[in-house]
C-alpha cells in the first residue's frame, strides 16, 4: 500500500491554477481535504489522514524531490511506498494513468525525485494535459519540437478545459484513495491509461509566458 502521497506543483497564488499545478489541484479533490490540517514541514506543507501521509512541496517544481525525500526519511517510508501526483504532457486532457517507475519524460519534478532518492522506482499518478497546439488546446504540436511547452504548462486551464479537468481530478482522487488501502499493483490493469472525461474544442486563448520550473 502507499504510505506517502506527494502532490507536485509550484507554490504561490500566481501558479495556483496553472496546468503544471494539476498535481496540487488533485489534493483538493480528496473528500477529506477540508478537514486536513496542513503544517509547514519538510520544505513543504504536510498533512496526515489515518495511516497516510501527504506532502505538498513548497519548493519550486525542479526541487520538489527535496521535500518528498525529507518526509519519507522522517517517517521511514520506502521509495516504493510513495506515489507522486503530477501533470503529464504525454497524456491527453481527461486521461488518468497509474504507473510504477519508468522514464521521467522531461518532467523536472520527477527528475528531482530521482536525484534525491537515487532511483525512479516510485509510483506515479499522472494527470493528462496534452501538448500545446495552435489549433486545439491539449492536442497535436510538432513532434519533438517542444515549442510552447513552457508557456503551455505555466498558463491556466481554459474554461472548457476546467470542465474536463474536474471529473478527471475526482477520478484521480478516488484512485489515490484506493492505493492507500490496497496494493497498487492490483489497479494497474484498469488504470494504466484511462479516459475519464472528454474535451470539446474551442479557440485557444493566449498562453501566459514564464520560465518552466
Amino acid at each position: 500500500m502507499i504510505k506517502l502521497a506527494a502532490f507536485l506543483g509550484n507554490p504561490g497564488t500566481e501558479y495556483a491554477h496553472n496546468r503544471h499545478n494539476a498535481g496540487r489541484m488533485l489534493a483538493q479533490a480528496l473528500p477529506f481535504y477540508p478537514s486536513l490540517s496542513w503544517q509547514k514541514k519538510f520544505k513543504g506543507l504536510y498533512a496526515s489522514h489515518e495511516s497516510a501521509h501527504f506532502i505538498m512541496p513548497e519548493t519550486f517544481m525542479n526541487l520538489s524531490g527535496e521535500s518528498v525525500f525529507a518526509a519519507a526519511a522522517f517517517f521511514k517510508i520506502k521509495i516504493e511506498e510513495i506515489i507522486v501526483v503530477h501533470d503529464e504532457l504525454e497524456l491527453p486532457l481527461g486521461f488518468i494513468s497509474l504507473k510504477f517507475s519508468g522514464g521521467l519524460g522531461g518532467h523536472n519534478g520527477l527528475r528531482s525525485m530521482k536525484k534525491c532518492f537515487g532511483s525512479a522506482d516510485f509510483w506515479r499518478l499522472r494527470i493528462g494535459l496534452g501538448r500545446p497546439d495552435s489549433r486545439l488546446p491539449g492536442e497535436g504540436g510538432r513532434e519533438g519540437s517542444g515549442e510552447g511547452i513552457n508557456d503551455w504548462v505555466l498558463s491556466d486551464f481554459l474554461k472548457n478545459e476546467q470542465e474536463t479537468l474536474m471529473p478527471a481530478l475526482d477520478a484521480g482522487a478516488n484512485l489515490l484513495l484506493q492505493t492507500l488501502t490496497c496494493e497498487p499493483e492490483t489497479l494497474l490493469k484498469e488504470w494504466a491509461k484511462k479516459k475519464v472525461a472528454s474535451l470539446e474544442a474551442v479557440s485557444p486563448e493566449p498562453a501566459v509566458s514564464g520560465e518552466i520550473q
